[in-house]
């Protein structure tokens, strides 16, 4: 084998290795902080057709896609088998937009949180309830253009007590279309600035001078 074949290979293994390592790092609690994911709508229903979501005429804005336990690098994800009780699915399936999401939500991620389903799902729909959106995105009847600095300090005039970098815009069609935001609070609930790793994945993904978000439908 070449010297230079020989030296991918193992850096291959290695990151593998390494990967896997950090994978059974993933036990529930074991996790630096929170961030809720709040989805634009129409950004998801102009390329899904979830008729839970996605039904004219109900014009969602801002939905909860979920509340994720974070690394300051990179995030856990399944980690354990804990079931999720009929009763608490019941309750709690209506603070997502589609009720296929709380099953999900919950195997990927809830299961990281350290906490039961029923407080886990309390305190999805606190946090969510706890990011105030601004006027001008809850609901336009037209699109919206905005510069990513202008949306961000949007979010600041009317949530006050917001930490630095705590909330991210993420976008799609490189950079042109709002696709959701992260608010980053720690674990007691806290406003945070969310992790260095995620500010450059939002600058990333808002690339350009200003994005739009899409009509409610």
């Amino acid at each position: 084998m070449r010297p230079l074949h020989q030296l991918l290979l193992f850096v291959m293994l290695s990151l593998a290795a390494s990967a896997q390592a950090r994978r059974g790092d993933d036990a529930p609690g074991r996790f630096d902080y929170y961030a809720v994911a709040l989805s634009w709508s129409p950004s998801y229903c102009a390329t899904n057709r979830d008729p839970d979501q996605c039904d004219s005429g109900r014009k969602l804005g801002f939905v909860l896609h979920g509340l994720w336990p974070q690394y300051e690098a990179g995030y856990p994800q399944e980690c354990s088998r804990e079931p999720l009780p009929g009763a608490v699915r019941g309750k709690y399936a209506a603070i997502y937009p589609s009720e296929k999401l709380i099953g999900h939500e919950w195997k990927k991620h809830g299961t990281c949180s350290g906490l039961d389903p029923a407080a886990y799902f309390a305190l999805s729909a606190r946090l969510k309830n706890q990011v105030v959106i601004p006027r001008q995105f809850q609901q336009p009847a037209q699109p919206v253009r905005v510069a990513n600095s202008d949306f961000v300090q949007a979010f600041k005039a009317v949530n006050p007590g917001m930490a630095r970098d705590s909330v991210l815009p993420f976008c799609s069609g490189g950079g042109r279309f709002l696709r959701e935001i992260h608010a980053c609070f720690d674990k007691n609930g806290q406003s945070r600035s969310c992790s260095n790793g995620e500010i450059k994945r939002s600058y990333s993904s808002c690339r350009q001078q200003s994005f739009l978000l899409e009509s409610v439908r």
